[in-house]
């Protein structure tokens, strides 16, 4: 069947930036025609992906062309409400990565956003569509039944450098637990059908970037920590996170236990950073316990080769895109609105006050 062919223009071309454009050439009717990049060795990057596009000087240049169909921002998270309020004049449906904002006090700004925004808007949470996540989420219910804990564990490794080094610093990033692990309080609201009411939080820098100068100050970006999340209908979350221990063969390890089992999913780091001398780099698995201790089973969940190589989480951004591209043909719904990537958020903050205070923070 024909599709509509859409028209796409791409704010910010780094490291996540140039995923988005890979793996929408792999889309079907689909092109990039428009991209915003101020930094040129990004630019020319960003060229050799998609050598049809015109490059633009700035945000407003973007907003006021007519020959796109889609936005995705994929710039540094202190500059993502500036970019959506100056693309409003001339919304077209938008892809906004994670995180919306990076202080609480910005929350106001985005309920305007949400209230003016006059196109579906779409917040990036890939790790909802890595298809053993998706996987697990399917299965909870026959094979855990009514769902009591889940706990995620990321064991990765150091934040990367980008340019300008902006998120080396809490002023540009939020924190590493609203950076990284806004993520993983949108999987906990997804999987639990929870609101959360308490944070706690125990998290610091431990190893990562202390060596690090920029301008003559310190990285403040944390490493590692610990958060416990309350829900609203009695369900409990924990979050673990450490950011020096790439040597673990699987990144993310989520457990979700219920009253009559238990569901885990097991999915594999980036492939570009597998080690060729440790073999085959590992597959993604679903395994499922009974508390009956027998019935369990364990699958692998393999993922096309190009998805892999297309970007950094398991095959989920091209996923992510499908249903996008669905919804800015009209066809599909928004599965990741601004006000689930509001509540991630607030979750993150409200963890970075906990683990700083020593104290519980409560969500209204």
């Amino acid at each position: 069947m024909n599709q509509r062919h859409l028209r796409y223009g791409i704010v910010g071309c780094g490291m996540m930036g140039r995923e988005h454009i890979r793996n929408i050439s792999l889309l079907d009717a689909a092109s990039i025609v428009a991209i915003l990049e101020p930094d040129a060795g990004m630019r020319a990057a960003a060229a050799e992906l998609a050598p049809g596009a015109n490059f633009v000087e700035d945000v407003g240049a973007l907003a006021l062309r007519d020959d796109i169909d889609a936005l995705v921002i994929a710039s540094p998270n202190h500059l993502h409400l500036d970019q959506i309020e100056a693309l409003s004049v001339n919304p077209r449906p938008l892809l906004v990565e994670k995180p919306l904002y990076t202080d609480m006090a910005q929350a106001a700004r985005l309920e305007a956003i949400a209230a003016s925004y006059k196109a579906p808007v779409w917040v990036a949470m890939e790790y909802r569509y890595m298809p053993a996540v998706h996987r697990l989420i399917q299965e909870i219910p026959e094979s855990a039944g009514d769902l009591k804990m889940l706990t995620i564990r990321e064991h990765r490794f150091p934040f990367l450098a980008k340019i300008g080094d902006w998120n080396r610093f809490n002023s540009n990033t939020g924190g590493t637990l609203v950076e990284k692990c806004c993520h993983f309080f949108d999987l906990m609201r997804l999987i639990t059908g929870g609101e959360a009411v308490r944070v706690m939080a125990s998290a610091g820098q431990a190893v990562n970037h202390l060596d690090e100068r920029y301008k003559g100050k310190v990285p403040d970006i944390w490493d590692h920590g610990f958060v416990l999340v309350d829900f609203d209908n009695g369900k409990r979350a924990m979050l673990e996170l450490c950011m020096f221990a790439e040597g673990s063969r699987f990144q993310e390890k989520i457990s979700a236990i219920g009253s009559t089992g238990m569901v885990e999913a097991f999915v594999p780091g980036p492939t570009r950073f597998w080690p060729e001398d440790a073999g085959p780099p590992p597959v993604a698995e679903l395994v499922v316990s009974p508390r009956s201790m027998t019935g369990g089973r364990r699958e692998e969940i393999e993922v096309d080769p190009a998805l892999l190589a297309a970007g950094d989480h398991n095959g989920a951004t091209f996923y992510q895109h499908e249903r996008f591209a669905a919804v800015a043909r009209g066809t599909g719904k928004i599965e990741v609105g601004l006000d689930d990537g509001a509540k991630a958020v607030a979750i993150g903050l409200a963890a970075q006050a906990s683990a700083a205070s020593g104290k519980a923070v409560m969500l209204d």
